[in-house]
């Protein structure tokens, strides 16, 4: 991997032409083909807080022989104020990697991306048995590397580092699987994104075995092959510390015999865009954030007293969902939905609802239509389309008005509340002359 390059400068390894670029301002330098790089380009980066290295290969660098560091390199390497390093667009040798990964001991570096790598080969991680890492952050996007099944060896070895990570994302790079000893290794990981894979469903119950994972508490699956609701359930029950699962841009299915609990610390899952024509159950007990917007719902009947947040947005709502049994619901969004009016009598009554978007439906611009807009529009926050998107689609005289141009007044609107006083009145008059 080209950690080597911070190692190889050390090292005296790298010569030829390169360029990199430093911004004071931000701590932020970048530097380019790698392979082709100077000592003296490098050096500019030493001062910089977050450093990336895109283009080259390091094959030809796999034959140096790496020995121990001296007492003044060691020195070198932990006065770098270096926290970040990404890698990008780099043929990799793994066994390049797992030689010099053990000299990280030696900085601060916390966190390692890498962005569009080719992991070459098999590296031998023997050295690193025993050996801790600074780095808390772990990331890799559309990489290549050989397959995870049958590894479990490689990573008992980098065990005493891994079982102190606290962040790994592993997104767009063909994942299949994620075998159970492998998970059982990172026994300090709070979050864990696998999105943009192919994990499916029968994939996942190996990957969260008992042991694994388990002090997991934010867990992405966002696009992968997962289709039944009921099998995610049943595959995440032994994270007992899961307190965010993100399952967007799936295609699930419901099953209407599940009777699966999900973890009791569950607070936030994430539906959106995952086909959805209906509700699925069960929910999480005690869920507090559910977003099942970009779906195909057309009514949504939902009971949770903990709910604080429910996103319905790009919808087939006719009608806004009612409230009355969440009690604790302060954000609502129902945005480009085919709602015409919207719950003005359920917010008064509930009080705690202070974000309620819902621009981009047909609203019927009849009195209470219009009225229960505009009274919410004082009482809470109508999201970034009030005024502009919130528009008329009937009756027919005020189609293409804005909403909160319609005339709600007392006269206007409620001509029995005016006549049958002034009735009144006139009768006793009348009365009272005879």
């Amino acid at each position: 991997m080209n950690v080597a390059v911070l190692l190889l400068l050390g090292l005296g390894l790298l010569e030829a032409e390169g360029r990199c670029f430093f911004n004071r301002t931000q701590e932020h330098c970048v530097c380019y083909n790698l392979s082709q790089e100077s000592l003296s380009s490098i050096i500019q980066c030493l001062p910089a807080s977050v450093v990336e290295f895109w283009g080259g290969e390091l094959e030809r660098y796999v034959a140096f022989p790496i020995s121990d560091l001296d007492p003044s390199t060691i020195e070198m390497l932990g006065s770098l104020l270096i926290r970040k390093i990404i890698f990008g667009d780099l043929l990799v040798p793994e066994i390049l990697l797992a030689r010099v990964l053990r000299f990280f001991s030696y900085t601060q570096v916390q966190e390692l991306v890498f962005e569009s790598c080719i992991f070459e080969g098999r590296g031998n991680w023997a050295e690193m048995a025993g050996q801790g890492l600074p780095i808390v952050s772990l990331h890799f996007h559309n990489v290549t590397s050989a397959p995870l099944t049958g590894r479990e060896q490689d990573f008992s070895s980098l065990s005493s580092w891994l079982e102190t990570l606290q962040e790994l994302a592993v997104t767009g790079s063909h994942v299949t699987s994620l075998p159970c000893g492998i998970g059982r290794v990172f026994r300090a990981l709070r979050s864990l994104d696998v999105a943009q894979n192919s994990l499916g469903d029968e994939t996942l119950m190996p990957a969260f075995c008992k042991g694994a994972f388990p002090q997991l508490q934010a867990l992405s699956l966002q696009r992968n092959n997962l289709a039944s609701y009921h099998s995610v359930c049943e595959s995440v029950q032994l994270l007992r510390e899961l307190q965010h699962l993100d399952l967007s841009q799936n295609k699930l299915m419901a099953d209407l015999s599940s009777s699966c609990q999900w973890p009791v610390a569950l607070r936030i899952l994430n539906l959106s865009d995952t086909g959805l024509d209906e509700v699925l159950t069960p929910l999480p007990p005690s869920l507090e954030v559910l977003d099942m917007s970009c779906n195909h719902l057309h009514a949504v009947d939902i009971s949770l007293s903990s709910l604080k947040k429910l996103f319905l947005s790009q919808n087939m709502l006719q009608a806004a969902p009612s409230i009355r049994n969440c009690a604790m619901l302060d954000t609502l969004h129902l945005d480009n939905n085919s709602i015409t009016e919207l719950p003005w009598d359920e917010v008064k009554l509930l009080g705690h609802l202070r974000d309620l978007a819902a621009a981009g439906n047909p609203y019927n611009c009849s009195c209470s239509g219009a009225g229960g807009v505009q009274a919410l529009a004082g009482l809470v926050h109508l999201g970034q389309g009030w005024p502009q998107d919130y528009t008329c689609h009937s009756p027919p005289h005020y189609q293409g008005w804005l909403v909160k141009d319609v005339p709600v007044s007392v006269l206007q609107c409620n001509s029995a509340a005016v006549i049958v006083p002034v009735c009144i009145a006139l009768a006793l008059l009348g009365m009272a002359g005879a």
